[in-house]
């Protein structure tokens, strides 16, 4: 008996040993399909989200989307005159990544005016997927699933998110860096840091925009008080990553200034300790506080506020960074939007524990905010500041019916609007003749001169002196409507035309008007 019921026992063991171990290998695999399928999903909803966001942005923003990048790519690779002077104070390394794009579509014979304008645009759109599933994923750790799916809702429905993501700006891609480099930094109950990997991407965002460093200021000291071995955190991941990107970045400046050329340190030296940004206008110190932040965030404003209460002992590090980056934005006179859309993401952080937080009316409070991010999103993407893109498909044609023609003079096209108002040669890649009003930052120059400021005080005496002989004369000119009335007798009197009105915005202000007129000389 007791060898019977030994055996007994010693089988049942055996089979209970091989029952658990079958049914952990099925959980586990089930499990990582299941794991494998959540991201894919994820993944592919993200892509297709941003490139209609991408097609669904339609509009200008400001002159740097193609005076910081895609002109200087196109001058890169196809060597077209322009105008603008390279001062130092911008960076090759991120026109160098839409050169590679040009390049590589000149090589196949590809390269369309259609193409060169919107590739760039969807790599920027892909960019931004891939930092919103990241984002989606690190909630999941740090949070249950239901807050990380209400912070990624609000995240994704941002209206100025929508707005500038797929932009080819640096600021774009520095909130798209920085969201991807929050993914490895050591917050609470994070299960991804990677020193090396947030760090790496940190210095990417520097190298494109220096002012990056005011972002992650804070989290880089919150990181040094957490880390145990201090000194190794220094010597074997700052100043490594630092060191390398300083080099590597400066290398690559050098060799198309074609000259020792320290973009990092100019671009500090003059923007912020001899305030050259201010010449582009100045607001004062209170702007982001009244008006600045409370654009940016748009009607996630509530949220966020309550969010802050609910999680502020969690997430104290991320409310710090947006009050420190806010705060230092204000000491500088010259102010914008976009220079604070890096900090959005945090946000969202706290937007997010609050819409999960009021439960039963978390769903009427989602519809309502997915409804005014909406109408914000499809007015400036669509609408609003949309002529002076307009305009250049209008010359894209005009050139190539120039090109087929034989009897019409070389196109000449002088813009008579506020300096960098349209972009260039990217958006028409035609070798027309093509002119604009400039305005170099004043860099203590005793020769300054602003073209745009001389123009606008005097346009007809201007046009008189600069365009006295006939053969100085445009074949086209192109202005904003507010302008048409004070130089008329100029354009009567040289038989220029108005041939075409492009609508450009319903909210004129100074020298930017609703509409654009195109003139052509006959």
């Amino acid at each position: 008996m007791e060898n019977l019921r030994s055996r007994l026992t010693f089988g049942s063991k055996v089979e209970d040993v091989k029952l658990r171990k079958r049914k952990s290998q099925l959980y586990s695999k089930e499990e990582e399909s299941l794991l494998r399928s959540g991201v894919l999903r994820v993944a592919v909803f993200c892509v297709a989200f941003r490139l209609i966001n991408c097609l669904l942005v339609q509009t200008s923003f400001v002159p740097d989307e193609y005076w910081q990048s895609l002109e200087v790519s196109h001058r890169m690779v196809f060597k077209y005159p322009l105008r603008e002077a390279l001062t130092g104070i911008r960076g090759f390394s991120y026109p160098l990544l839409f050169a590679f794009l040009y390049k590589l579509l000149h090589f196949i014979n590809y390269d369309s005016v259609h193409l060169l304008i919107w590739l760039p645009r969807i790599l920027q759109s892909l960019l931004a997927a891939f930092a919103d599933v990241k984002f989606f994923f690190l909630l999941q750790m740090l949070e249950n699933q239901d807050v990380a799916r209400w912070t990624f809702f609000c995240h994704m429905c941002s209206w100025f998110t929508w707005f500038c993501c797929t932009r080819t700006l640096t600021n774009s891609t520095e909130a798209t860096l920085t969201c991807l480099a929050l993914f490895y930094f050591p917050l609470p109950r994070s299960k991804t840091h990677s020193s090396k990997k947030y760090l790496a991407l940190v210095a990417l965002a520097v190298i494109i925009r220096p002012t990056a460093v005011i972002v992650w200021f804070p989290l880089l000291m919150y990181h040094f008080w957490q880390e145990d071995n201090k000194l190794r955190l220094i010597t074997h991941n700052y100043i490594p990553t630092g060191t390398l990107a300083v080099v590597i970045s400066t290398a690559i400046d050098c060799f198309f200034y074609e000259k020792w050329t320290p973009v990092q340190f100019n671009f500090l030296k003059f923007n912020i300790f001899h305030s050259v940004a201010d010449f582009y206008g100045s607001h004062p110190w209170h702007w982001y506080l009244t008006q600045g932040f409370a654009v940016v965030i748009g009607p996630h404003l509530p949220l966020f506020l309550h969010g802050c209460t609910l999680a502020f002992r969690r997430y104290k590090i991320l409310l710090a960074a947006v009050v420190w980056t806010i705060a230092v934005y204000s000491l500088l006179p010259h102010k914008e939007f976009r220079f604070i859309y890096p900090v959005l993401p945090f946000c969202m952080v706290f937007c997010g524990i609050s819409l999960a937080h009021l439960k039963s009316w978390r769903r009427p409070a989602a519809a309502i905010l997915l409804v005014a991010n909406l109408v914000p999103a499809l007015y400036t993407g669509l609408i609003h500041q949309r002529g002076t893109l307009d305009v250049m498909s209008h010359l894209q044609t005009l050139c190539d019916v120039g090109n087929i023609s034989t009897t019409r003079p070389q196109l000449d096209v002088l813009f008579l609007m506020p300096c960098h108002s349209t972009p260039f040669y990217s958006h028409v890649h035609c070798p027309m003749k093509m002119r604009f009003l400039e305005c170099p930052p004043d860099l203590g120059e005793e020769a300054y001169v602003d073209e745009a400021d001389s123009f606008y005080k005097e346009p007809l005496l201007w046009l008189r002196t600069s365009l006295s002989h006939k053969s100085s004369l445009p074949t086209h000119l192109i202005m904003f409507d507010v302008l048409e009335k004070e130089i008329s007798v100029f354009l009567e009197g040289n038989n220029f035309v108005r041939t075409a009105e492009i609508f450009h915005t319903h909210f004129p202000e100074g020298r930017v008007g609703r509409s654009i007129f195109i003139y052509e000389r006959h």
